[in-house]
């Protein structure tokens, strides 16, 4: 399982739209059910966005995230909604409690 953070700190102007985008997604991944990911996304009281995504797509495929047309419109202008480019790395788990439901 491939699992990735990525943070960044939107606009302060961009936030609405952000999170409209962002709500799109979630209720894409709510109407089409894909099991080979997990997703949860949220906002700090500073307007910085934590994402953590984990995904089951085999090396080399796109990701279920891409596959979403909701995805792809949050996707579009990203950066233009940035103060600075997101910072995005694989993530070690070095523990959970109930989060994960694994």
């Amino acid at each position: 399982m491939k699992r990735q953070i990525v943070i960044y700190k939107a606009k302060p102007e961009h936030n609405a739209e952000n999170e409209r985008l962002l709500r799109a997604v979630f209720a894409e991944l709510r109407a089409k059910q894909p099991q080979d990911v997990r997703y949860v996304a949220a906002r700090l009281d500073d307007d910085t966005y934590v994402h953590l995504v984990f995904t089951e797509t085999p090396e080399g495929e796109p990701g279920p995230l891409s596959k979403l047309d909701a995805f792809r419109a949050y996707q579009a202008e990203v950066r233009s909604r940035l103060q600075a480019p997101p910072a995005a790395g694989e993530a070690t788990i070095i523990g959970d409690y109930r989060m994960l439901g694994e």
